[in-house]
C-alpha cells in the first residue's frame, strides 16, 4: 500500500501489536451467520449467505476531513505490519480483516475503520473462525458467540418525514433540472430521509435479517450504526483482480411479472435513464483506469432485477498494475464519489447537493465495507440504508437527476428505495 499521513490519534498502533488466529469450521450449509451474531458491537457483511460477521472491538479509528481516507489506509498498513496472524485459511476474508464506513463528504461525520475481537466467515464451502487480541488476550474470545440471541422485533415503529416533506423535496428536484438545463452540469444526485421511531430502542440484528432474506443478492452491512442492502459493489479488489458495479436508472417493480417485463424493457430504451447511467459508467471507468493494465467496460447495461424495482447495470472490470501499492480502500476513495451518488461534473454537482439537500448525508452514499491485511477487500456504496440511533432509525434515498427528470416520478422512485429499510423494521 502507499505511504500516507500518520492519524494523529491511535492509541491501538502505540499498544502491543494484534494477535491473529483464523481456523476452519464446520458449519452446516443451511446455517446462517446472522443466528450466530452477538449485540456486541455486531458488524456485517453478507451475500447470498456469504460474507462476514463480526462482534466486539479489538482495534478502531474514527478519521474525519478530506484526509479520511488516507488516514485510515495508513493506520491499517501499520496495524497490519505489526499484527501477529497465524491463519489456517486462506480466502478471502480470513486473518486480519477491518470493516470500514465512510462519510460521503469532507466536512460531514466522522468516520470509522473497525477490527473485531471475532469473526465468523464463509465462502461457499469453506467455513472460519477469526479471534483478534492483543498479545496474551485471545482467550476465550470465540465464546461470545455463545452469546447470541434471537433479536426482539422493533415495537411501535411510526415514520414521519426527514429535513424536506415530498413537496419541498420535488421543489428541489425541479431546481436542480433548472440548472442542469441552464447548462450548470449535466447529472446531479438528490437525496432525502425519512426517520422511523420506536417505542423501544432497536436491536440492528432484526432488520439485518430481514434484508438478508428479502434482498439476499444484495450485499447485506452494518458497520459502526449505519445498515442496509446495496446493491451496488462500489469496488472488489482480489488478486489482482477488480471489479465495479455501476447502478443508474431505475424503475419500481409492480409485483406483475408480465408487467414487470414490460417496464425492464422500457427501462433499457429510456434515453433519459441510459444517460443517467452513462455518467455513472464513465465516472468509474476514469477513476479506474490509472491503476488497471486492462479493463472491460460492457457497451451496453444490462437490467438487474430486485425484489421492488429494476436498475440499469454495467459491471467494470479490470486487471490492477499497482496491487502491491494500492489497497482497496484506496480505490474506493478514487471512485468516491462517482457520479451515480453525486452527479456530473462531481464538484458542480456535490455543491448543488449541499444547496439543495437541506440535510446532511452523514455516511449514506459513502463507501462500507472490509479490507484484509494485503489490503484486498470489497466496498459497496451505502445505499438502501438508514442510521440506528437506540429507538430512532434515519433512513435514506436518493435519485439521479437529469435534464428530463419529472419531479413526481423522482419521489416516488426514493419512495420505492425506502422500501427494504421500511419493510425490515416491521414486526
Amino acid at each position: 500500500m502507499t505511504s500516507g499521513p500518520t492519524p494523529d490519534v491511535s492509541v491501538e498502533t502505540a499498544g502491543a501489536p494484534l494477535v491473529v488466529r483464523t481456523v476452519a469450521l464446520e458449519l452446516p450449509a443451511d446455517a446462517s451467520l446472522l443466528d450466530m451474531l452477538p449485540e456486541d458491537h455486531p458488524v456485517t457483511w453478507l451475500r447470498n449467505g456469504d460474507g462476514l460477521v463480526g462482534c466486539g472491538v479489538a482495534a478502531e479509528l474514527r478519521p474525519s476531513g478530506p484526509g479520511r481516507f488516507a488516514e485510515a489506509d495508513a493506520w491499517w498498513r501499520d496495524i497490519s505490519a505489526r499484527a501477529i496472524v497465524r491463519s489456517d485459511v486462506h480466502e478471502p476474508g480470513s486473518g486480519l480483516v477491518a470493516f470500514g464506513t465512510f462519510a460521503f463528504a469532507d466536512d460531514s461525520v466522522e468516520s470509522a475503520l473497525v477490527v473485531p475481537e471475532v469473526i465468523l466467515g464463509r465462502r461457499g464451502d469453506t467455513s472460519w473462525l477469526t479471534t483478534v487480541s492483543s498479545v496474551g488476550g485471545l482467550d476465550q474470545l470465540d465464546r461470545r458467540l455463545e452469546l447470541a440471541t434471537r433479536p426482539p422485533a422493533p415495537v411501535g415503529v411510526s415514520f414521519t418525514d426527514g429535513a424536506l416533506n415530498g413537496q419541498q423535496w420535488m421543489a428541489a428536484v425541479g431546481e436542480a433540472v433548472r440548472r442542469i438545463n441552464a447548462g450548470d452540469l449535466e447529472k446531479v444526485v438528490l437525496a432525502r430521509d425519512l426517520v422511523a421511531t420506536a417505542d423501544e430502542p432497536i436491536d440492528v440484528r432484526w432488520p439485518l435479517h430481514r434484508l438478508a432474506t428479502g434482498y439476499p443478492t444484495c450485499w447485506t452491512f452494518h458497520v459502526d450504526g449505519i445498515f442496509g442492502a446495496t446493491p451496488e459493489l462500489l469496488v472488489r479488489r482480489e488478486r489482482g483482480l477488480v471489479t465495479s458495479r455501476v447502478l443508474a436508472g431505475t424503475i419500481r417493480r409492480t409485483g406483475d411479472d408480465a408487467r414487470d417485463l414490460t417496464l425492464a424493457a422500457r427501462l433499457a430504451r429510456s434515453s433519459k435513464d441510459l444517460e443517467e447511467h452513462e455518467y455513472a459508467v464513465r465516472s468509474v471507468a476514469e477513476a479506474l483506469e490509472p491503476h488497471c493494465s486492462s479493463m472491460n467496460v460492457p457497451e451496453a447495461p444490462f437490467v438487474l432485477h430486485l425484489p421492488n424495482v429494476m436498475h440499469l447495470a454495467t459491471d467494470v472490470a479490470g486487471v490492477v498494475h499497482d496491487a502491491a501499492t494500492v489497497s482497496s480502500l484506496e480505490l474506493a476513495a478514487a471512485l468516491h464519489p462517482s457520479a451515480a451518488v453525486g452527479g456530473t461534473p462531481t464538484q458542480d454537482a456535490i455543491a448543488l447537493i449541499a444547496e439543495l439537500e437541506g440535510m446532511d448525508r452523514g455516511r449514506y452514499a459513502g463507501p462500507v465495507g472490509w479490507m484484509d491485511a494485503k489490503g484486498d477487500g470489497e466496498w459497496g456504496i451505502a445505499l438502501r440504508s438508514a442510521v440506528i440511533d437506540g429507538a430512532t432509525v434515519r433512513l435514506f434515498a436518493g435519485c439521479g437527476i437529469v435534464a428530463d427528470s419529472d419531479p413526481d416520478a423522482e419521489l416516488a422512485e426514493t419512495q420505492g428505495k425506502f422500501v427494504p429499510v421500511r419493510d425490515a423494521l416491521s414486526s
